[in-house]
């Protein structure tokens, strides 16, 4: 064996590549160590398989790979036992990019936002060169299975690299990073401990940092998704769902399964038991985290879709490359059939709990809003998310769901009513109710901000419409009222005509109602545009709806519409009445007065005459 020092240049590219690494990723610099942990876990799984066939000794039972960061000597050592490099492969590895070249690199370097480029690093091929982000000097011992002969690789990043003989005992690979000035964080334990469990925490193989001469385990050393269910404890699970979403009550719902076929992949999922302290309705996009081979890629992979974002877990495949890049992850096939498995699993489990109604309302008090999203939004799915909303009744107690509410409809009913509002117990008690309590239609009552929009685009739930009572004129002539009729409602044939010319600026129409009993008026919107929460909704964002004046509907059965149609048979001014009429319909759909000091003034002298 020679003792010469062979010194070599790097290849062509390298040099460039190098400097583009070191400086256009600078702020990603603790992705050096996902890198070559990564590269480790790969060598030590690569020696137990090439075991199976080669003339190569497995790798110890108790094979880990060990970091030692020394602060005296600003060194950081990561050693392994997988099935090391030969001197030609350390060559090959280290000083050559075979895969790709500077331009390609440099290109999407630009084109890739400052989140997207620790993924690059991997997949250029150039995920070792990322230790000289925080080293001035790399150091390369290795020695591959199956030979006595070791080398050493060393660099500072300058265009060159040496290679010279070397002993090692064991097979395996030991790289020394001589760490930069600024880059001390990285030699304390509790940071390093901090990046392994961000980037590398359930990789099969344990990673161990030294520190006071021992040797502390830094992941939890077993990806639990890919163990049978059989082997994995209730408690187990807990801990795993705390961990991974930060949570600190039980999961109410753990999905763990293996997919095998055109498309393989394990999944271990969680609906959590409560609600985020960190409300999810604000956060739009699905964190589920994808892992390639055990190893954590990113959880920006949109796994699911965005109202199932309330799911926390893994999906891990080996259909992917290691280091995938954003734009791999956009259009591979495989993650696009992964994403519809798992969207379908979930769907099937959330139908499968459903029927349990008492444990689902917990949850969908929970997570029924951002489930509602899915309506509105996906067009694959909607109708089998409908069936899995729940609602407030007008009639029921508790929760009731589409399906059970059209098991309820009367006879004679054509739509299914619904009613939305701010508030659910002042939905309740709306006046918008009357005519239907009377004939004991069920109504649903919608208080969730997603519920001004999602009915738009639902339509119809087994082929019965879906209509908000406050929108067009609702028809209930077909089914017969639960109690007797009073007296014959009033001739208004007058009363209407005056009643719009007074409200000409403020209503588009003015008409009859029989879905009023105790209240003399009520508002709904016009046929044709948004109803009437919509509308108030976009009144508060400063903005116009563009579906004209809402309509002044009044009950001719009440004394006062009564007492006002004798008025216009008379002849008399109807103009302040109108005005009076038009502010009790808003107040009752939780609106103000038109001049909330002027009808206070009204009602006042209203109550000092009635007390006279």
């Amino acid at each position: 064996m020679s003792d010469t020092v062979e010194r070599h240049e790097f290849g062509a590219e390298v040099g460039r590549l190098l400097d583009l690494v070191v400086h256009a990723l600078y702020s990603d610099r603790e992705i050096f160590l996902r890198e070559l942990v990564a590269n480790a876990a790969d060598a030590i799984d690569r020696r137990r398989f090439e075991s199976l066939t080669e003339a190569v000794t497995p790798p110890p039972a108790d094979a880990a790979i060990r970091l030692l960061p020394d602060k005296a000597a600003r060194t950081l050592t990561l050693t392994d036992a997988g099935i090391g490099m030969a001197k030609e492969e350390l060559t090959k590895n280290l000083g050559t990019i075979a895969r790709s070249g500077t331009r390609a690199f440099t290109q999407s370097l630009a084109d890739a936002k400052p989140g997207e480029r620790p993924s690059l690093i991997g997949q250029f091929g150039v995920g070792f060169y990322s230790a000289f982000m925080v080293a001035d000097r790399v150091e390369v011992t290795s020695r591959r299975a199956g030979t006595e002969e070791a080398w050493t690789w060393a660099s500072a990043g300058q265009g060159d690299f040496t290679l010279a003989p070397a002993t090692r005992e064991e097979p395996g690979t030991t790289i020394v990073l001589h760490m930069k000035a600024d880059a001390e964080e990285f030699l304390e334990p509790l940071r390093l401990q901090t990046i392994i469990r961000k980037w590398a925490d359930h990789i099969t193989v344990p990673i161990t940092i030294a520190e006071d001469g021992k040797d502390t385990p830094a992941n939890e050393g077993t990806a639990l998704w890919r163990k049978a269910k059989s082997e994995v404890t209730e408690e187990q699970y807990a801990d795993f769902y705390r961990h991974i979403g930060h949570f600190f009550d039980k999961p109410w719902a753990t999905l763990h399964w293996r997919a095998e076929g055109t498309t393989e992949f394990a999944a271990l999922l969680f609906i959590p038991g409560m609600k985020p302290f960190q409300a999810v309705e604000g956060e739009r996009e699905s964190r589920v985290r994808l892992h390639v081979r055990r190893m954590f890629i990113t959880d920006e992979a949109h796994l699911l879709p965005n109202w199932l974002r309330f799911v926390h877990g893994v999906v891990d495949t080996e259909d992917l490359p290691l280091n995938v890049s954003r734009e791999m992850l956009q259009s591979t096939p495989a993650l696009a059939r992964i994403r519809k498995a798992v969207t379908n699993r979930m769907i099937s489990e959330l139908k499968t709990r459903a029927k349990d109604a008492e444990s689902y309302a917990g949850f969908f008090e929970n997570f029924g809003p951002i489930l509602k999203e899915g309506v509105w939004e996906d067009s694959e799915h909607r109708k089998e998310i409908a069936p899995l909303l729940r609602f407030k009744s007008s009639t029921q107690e508790g929760w009731t769901s589409l399906p059970d509410y059209v098991a309820r409809m009367k006879e004679g009913q054509a739509a299914i009513y619904i009613l939305v509002g701010d508030d659910p117990d002042a939905l309740v008690k709306s006046s918008q109710l009357e005519g239907f309590a009377a004939r004991g239609v069920e109504v649903l009552l919608l208080s969730d901000q997603v519920d001004s929009f999602w009915p738009e685009r639902l339509d119809s739930f087994e082929d019965k419409p879906i209509r908000s009572i406050t929108q067009g004129s609702v028809d209930l002539s077909a089914i017969a009222p639960a109690v007797a009729e009073g007296e014959p409602p009033a001739d208004t044939a007058k009363l209407l005509p005056l009643l719009k010319a007074a409200l000409e600026a403020e209503v588009s129409e003015v008409r009859t109602t029989d879905r009023l009993v105790d209240s003399a008026v009520v508002l709904a919107a016009p046929e044709h545009g948004p109803d009437l929460q919509m509308q108030r909704l976009l009144r508060r964002a400063g903005r116009g709806f563009g579906a004209g004046l809402p309509v002044l509907e009044v009950n001719p059965q009440h004394p006062l519409i009564r007492r006002l149609a004798e008025l216009a048979e008379a002849g008399d001014d109807l103009k302040a009445p109108a005005g009076t009429l038009l502010d009790l319909a808003r107040l009752q759909d939780g609106d103000t007065p038109r001049d909330p000091a002027g009808f206070a003034r009204q009602v006042s002298a209203l109550l000092a005459g009635s007390l006279q």
